[in-house]
């Protein structure tokens, strides 16, 4: 009997071994390593960089507050924008709390009550989404060109030359990356604006 389950043990121990070798370590090593070569910049994280140092990544939003910068959409991942605790609100459409402040970001953004583009004002699933659609774009343009003293054509070409169109001309939607965005921003400004983040 003692016999049997040695026998059965064996080739038990000997494949878990075998997979955990071949599916833990063998087989990630090697998709990362196709990985670094074939797509080195999304391997490691899509990193922007800005005179040499990293600033963020293609794939997280950021939270700006100033007036000269573009605003990312709102955040309820953590205190905002926060990649360790990524999710939405859960807030339902009938909840009182959203509507109570998606009625204080509409008043604040626009207080005349000219229409506001939706993604100001709504979340995304993730609270991460680094990018905003080009409507919500220029929306704030009069505001950003004002505070950085810039003309607004020369602020409206920027948005334009930033907009990312959908994959293959119909995967997703049109978009704006609100951190590669503002940093052309402060190259634009050439330091006449101080980052006010």
């Amino acid at each position: 009997m003692l016999n049997d389950f040695t026998t059965s043990l064996r080739p038990a121990l000997v494949l878990t071994a075998l997979f955990a070798l071949l599916l833990g370590l063998a087989y990630p090593t090697a998709l990362t390593g196709i990985g670094q070569l074939v797509f080195p910049a999304q391997a490691n994280g899509s990193l922007i960089r800005h005179n040499g140092k990293v600033v963020g990544s293609e794939l997280i939003g950021q939270a700006f507050a100033g007036a000269g910068y573009f605003h990312d959409r709102p955040s309820a991942a953590g205190k905002g924008y926060d990649a360790t605790a990524s999710s939405g609100s859960n807030l339902g459409p009938t909840s009182k709390a959203l509507a109570d402040r998606i009625k204080g970001d509409l008043a604040s953004l626009s207080p005349s009550g000219t229409r506001i583009p939706t993604d100001l004002v709504t979340t995304s699933a993730s609270g991460l989404d680094p990018h905003i659609s080009p409507e919500a774009a220029l929306f704030q343009v009069s505001r950003v060109a004002s505070a950085r003293g810039l003309p607004e054509a020369g602020v409206r070409d920027l948005v334009e030359r930033h907009k990312q169109e959908p994959l293959l001309g119909f995967l997703g939607e049109p978009r704006v990356n609100v951190l590669e965005l503002n940093l052309a921003l402060d190259r634009l400004a050439q330091g006449s604006a101080r980052p006010v983040r």
